[in-house]
C-alpha cells in the first residue's frame, strides 16, 4: 500500500496531450506478457516522442519503478537482464493512474522500439509496449 500513498497526483489527460503532442510512435501495455502476473501488470496506450513517454492507462501498484528504451521487446526478466546494457534509462515512473516522464537529451526514443517498466528494488519486470518495428 505504501507506494499508492506517496504517490503524487497522476497526470490529466489534458497534461498529457500538451505535453506529448503529436506522438512519433504509439504502443499498448497488456496485462497477458510472460512474466507479468496478478501483481506486476501495466495495461493502455504509451505515447513516445522526442521528448516524453506517456501512459494513458494503468499500472500495478509499486515501488522504484523504471521506464527503459530498449532496442529489442522484452517480456521477461531473464530478457530485460540479458539486454540491459543496451537500453536507455529514460527515468522514474511515480504515478500508476497515467504517467508523464520526460526523455532525457542524450536519448533517441527513435533509435529504440520497445519502452519497459521494470522495478528497479525487486529486479522485476511490469509490462513493456512495442512502439516501432525492429530495423526500421
Amino acid at each position: 500500500m505504501l507506494p499508492i500513498l506517496v504517490a503524487p497526483d497522476a497526470p490529466t489527460m489534458a497534461e498529457i496531450s500538451a505535453e506529448t503532442g503529436a506522438a512519433s510512435f504509439t504502443g499498448e501495455f497488456r496485462r497477458d506478457l510472460e512474466d507479468s502476473d496478478a501483481l506486476h501488470w501495466g495495461e493502455g496506450t504509451v505515447a513516445v516522442s522526442e521528448g516524453t513517454i506517456s501512459l494513458v492507462g494503468r499500472l500495478s501498484p509499486g515501488p522504484d519503478y523504471k521506464l527503459y528504451l530498449s532496442p529489442e521487446f522484452v517480456e521477461t526478466e531473464a530478457d530485460f537482464n540479458r539486454l540491459k546494457t543496451r537500453m536507455a534509462l529514460v527515468g522514474d515512473v511515480k504515478t500508476f493512474n497515467n504517467f508523464l516522464v520526460h526523455v532525457p537529451p542524450h536519448v533517441d526514443p527513435a533509435q529504440y522500439t520497445t519502452v519497459i517498466v521494470w522495478c528497479e528494488a525487486f529486479g522485476e519486470f511490469i509490462t513493456a509496449a512495442q512502439y516501432q518495428s525492429p530495423g526500421r
